[in-house]
């Protein structure tokens, strides 16, 4: 068979290999296999932290150490203080948390074998109302809860308005733990998918050359592993940048929420 044809039949196991599927129990309740990531990231998110932690110096010369901490910094300086401003640091621990917990599981989701967390819309949903939640109670803290919702409308419009912008900047509100989820999940479910399919062609290219003896297809199969191993390395900024935008906009709405409009 043609390896372009086995891939059309391929290309349904692949996208059924990454639905969610009951490790322990059935029928809605158990333990998926997500799930299990999620844990297994999350305790790679401690180990990794509290070991930093326990090697930092004031003179850095752990490689490890120094990876850790340029990623803390980037959280403090490059996403809480340019983000929030006044009162910052106290949302650096929630903000580094979520930062180091995505940034590991789409890492850990590249390695073969392993699954991200962050590949299923279930655990991202999970991630995005945490946020909502956290940036919702500041700003209940910050304002009050009259106030908060008051401040969804700016002051100064023309009475007509008030109702309707303040209906808009409500629903605003509420799709922002929407956009989260969804970002988040669209990004990292569609970069496996695509190197699933690199994969793919590559294994079907090389199959077929060599059971059938045929260089025609040797050439393609070495040019699907390259861009196999160019989408790899797209796919691992790509699992930065999603933590990193996902950590931002949180702090974004975390600013939003807390100051005087």
């Amino acid at each position: 068979m043609n390896p372009l044809d086995a891939l059309k039949e391929e290309i349904p196991h692949l996208k059924a290999s990454f639905d969610s599927a009951f490790l322990v129990g059935e029928g809605g309740i158990g333990l998926t296999q997500y799930v299990f990531w999620m844990f297994i990231c999350l305790a790679l998110t401690l180990i990794v932290v509290l070991v930093a932690a326990h090697k930092l110096k004031p003179v850095p010369s752990n490689k490890f150490v120094n990876m850790v901490e340029y990623g803390y910094d980037l959280v403090r300086g490059g996403v809480a203080k340019d983000a929030i401003g006044h009162g910052y640091k106290r949302h650096v621990p929630f903000l580094a948390s979520i930062f180091f917990f995505i940034l590991i599981s789409n890492f850990v989701g590249l390695i073969p074998g392993c699954k991200t967390p962050t590949g299923s819309i279930s655990v991202t949903w999970a991630l995005a109302i945490v946020s909502f939640v956290y940036f919702n109670y500041w700003g209940v803290k910050a304002h009050g809860g009259l106030g908060y919702l008051k401040s969804f409308c700016p002051s100064g419009l023309p009475i007509v308005l008030v109702p309707i912008v303040w209906f808009l900047e409500l629903v605003s509100a509420c799709l922002r733990a929407l956009t989260l989820a969804v970002r988040l999940y669209a990004n990292m479910f569609a970069g496996h998918m695509v190197l699933g399919i690199f994969a793919l062609l590559t294994s079907l290219f090389i199959s077929y050359a060599i059971n059938n003896t045929d260089l025609m297809y040797a050439l393609p199969a070495v040019g699907w592993v390259l861009f196999l191993v160019a989408m790899y390395a797209l796919e691992v900024l790509v699992a930065f940048l999603q933590a990193y935008v996902f950590t931002i906009l949180s702090a974004v709405y975390i600013s939003l929420a807390t100051s005087e409009h």
